[in-house]
């Protein structure tokens, strides 16, 4: 199997208060790669290649990628495999111009449905530990600190953060997770399924 490691990317400053418009979340396509490649360039210091993409979305049993859109324009990615019985979030990137919309919110909430449509369950990540607005994201979800690992990302030896959510299968997730999607400011089109 091959190891897909958690990318998070830098903390960005929170964009101008503006219209909420809808945000459409639809499952990732290979047609979505330019913009979605677009996307990991301005986040992360070392974007996946092409190759590494076409051979998670080859994987549809085990793996989820989903895109958002606003006005037609993808903003925002997010993926996760499942790895005996436990999903693991490999990617939430939103463009830095959309980012403090609920776009990144939108996102894990498809993650975790699909998370518990399989019957995950847990769910693990990575973060840097100094992407204090990624941390606090996965908070709201009921991620929590499990662990550290040491010099994790290569691009500046920053430490990663290991971050578990237990029992995603009992009635209380997919609550919170119905209360937080009732927390969004604006509209939201789930296509994903």
């Amino acid at each position: 199997m091959t190891s897909v490691p958690h990318r998070t990317p830098a903390p960005v400053g929170t964009p101008e208060p503006g219209p909420r418009p809808t945000v459409v979340v639809q499952t990732m396509r290979r047609r979505h790669l330019s913009a979605v490649r677009r996307i990991d360039a301005a986040v992360y210091p070392r974007p996946w290649s092409l190759a590494m993409y076409h051979q998670e979305l080859g994987r549809p049993q085990t793996r989820r990628y989903v895109i958002a859109r606003i006005d037609g324009r993808i903003v925002g990615y997010a993926g996760l495999m499942l790895v005996a019985g436990e999903g693991h979030v490999t990617s939430v990137a939103v463009d830095p111009t959309c980012q403090g919309r609920g776009v990144g919110t939108r996102l894990l909430l498809a993650l975790c449905r699909w998370s518990i449509m399989v019957g995950a369950g847990a769910l693990t990540l990575e973060v840097r530990e100094g992407n204090t607005r990624a941390r606090e994201l996965y908070a709201r979800f009921g991620f929590v600190p499990a662990g550290v690992r040491r010099g994790y990302y290569t691009d500046n030896r920053e430490d990663a953060i290991v971050m578990w959510r237990h029992d995603v299968g009992k009635a209380d997730f997919p609550a919170m997770l119905r209360e937080i999607e009732e927390s969004l400011v604006g509209t939201t089109r789930w296509e994903w399924q």
